[in-house]
């Protein structure tokens, strides 16, 4: 099993990175594979609906990454995306990579890369912002049938500095319950699909305008 896990931060070992790190310990302490994706701090290109991914199933900007977590995405069993708290929101970096990658996946036949599989999101801020951005976060799961992996508290780390983050002892502990919470619903998942299990049946797509023309 292989959970990807895509850091938000332009800061490659900030405090969203030392909150992902308290979930990583947890999955290969039970031999969860993992892959973090560093968002970086390189210029990244927002979704322009430009709709060129529905002829080639790939994003047309192809230097940043988000094309390649796609591919990767397909291989995975789980998904966590962290951000940290900008003005109350998550960071504009993580929003652009994931409408990106959400928005290009499954199309022009393409595998479906998210379908089924469960998501988890984490926010990081030194004080206030938390429930909103966890809220955006959750978004991309409930509009892509995947199974949103909850814990014991919503899932969120104070901290203005990595160094911070160890004595959010609560907010360390809802991390590693959410880890232990993810690898249970992806083993049930596995036994499922061994059993033979069939995925719920997925009406065709209809799109409703309520403009009139």
């Amino acid at each position: 099993m292989k959970v990807l896990l895509v850091n938000g931060s332009s800061h490659t070992h900030g405090t969203t990175m030392r909150a992902l790190e308290e979930m990583i310990r947890v999955f290969e302490a039970e031999g969860v594979e993992t892959e973090v994706i560093q968002t970086g701090s390189k210029p990244l290109t927002d979704c322009l609906q430009c709709n060129a991914c529905a002829k080639s199933g790939q994003c047309v900007f192809a230097d940043d990454g988000v094309n390649e977590f796609v591919e990767k995405a397909r291989e995975a069993d789980g998904f966590v995306f962290a951000t940290p708290v900008y003005y109350a929101h998550p960071s504009g970096r993580i929003f652009s990579f994931l409408d990106r990658a959400f928005y290009s996946n499954g199309r022009a036949g393409m595998p479906d890369a998210f379908r089924f599989k469960p998501g988890a999101s984490v926010a990081v801020a030194r004080r206030g912002g938390i429930s909103a951005s966890f809220d955006a976060l959750n978004k991309y799961f409930g509009i892509s049938q995947m199974p949103v992996a909850g814990s014991t508290y919503w899932n969120m780390v104070h901290g203005a500095v990595a160094e911070d983050a160890p004595q959010d002892e609560e907010g360390m502990q809802t991390l590693r319950n959410l880890a232990r919470n993810m690898i249970w619903m992806m083993r049930c998942f596995a036994v499922g699909r061994e059993q033979g299990v069939p995925y719920p049946e997925t009406e065709k797509k209809v799109s409703t305008n309520f403009v009139r023309r």
